[in-house]
């Protein structure tokens, strides 16, 4: 295969990762050492986030042929992109984590279900609760009226009890 076709390729598949994923942050690594690369991207990948590092030319491309040209504004420097493909906040929220720890990582923005944020935009998503813990406080709502309704089930009894009726 030549090199355009692997280009061609490449674009494909990076316009393909920009359909699919629910959220993309676009990051500047610049001042990473290898040892802080290697332990973010562990960190994205346990949380099923991709990571890749791509050159703006052919990220350009990739977000022309998926409907994304938004996202260009951002593609300037050293780029890194995460892509979340099952959950929307994680990578905001692990590349946002990490900025905080290690200066040297910038978070530039990046698109959240077709819409461009900016780095302010990540870190408000960053601060969002997970989906677990969005879903346990939907929970804990749903079951607050029943808890009520016993607990003054149960204040009505020991109040007849103790009047002895």
């Amino acid at each position: 295969m030549g090199i355009r076709e692997e280009k061609a390729a490449l674009v494909e598949e990076i316009a393909g990762k920009l359909r699919e994923s629910k959220s993309t942050i676009v990051a500047d690594y610049r001042g990473l050492t290898v040892a802080e690369v290697t332990e973010l991207r562990k960190q994205l990948r346990d949380a099923g986030v991709e990571y890749r590092v791509l050159k703006n030319t052919l990220t350009r491309r990739a977000t022309s042929a998926s409907g994304t040209d938004e996202l260009d504004v951002y593609l300037k420097g050293p780029t890194a992109i995460a892509f979340g493909v099952s959950d929307l906040v994680a990578p905001a929220k692990i590349l946002s984590d990490y900025a905080v720890k290690h200066k040297a990582l910038e978070v530039k923005g990046g698109l959240v279900e077709g819409r461009l944020i900016d780095a302010e935009g990540v870190k408000a998503l960053a601060a969002l609760p997970s989906r677990e813990g969005l879903l346990s406080m939907l929970l804990s709502v749903l079951q607050a009226p029943m808890r009520n309704f016993a607990y003054a089930t149960k204040q009505v009894a020991e109040q007849k009890e103790a009047s002895g009726s």
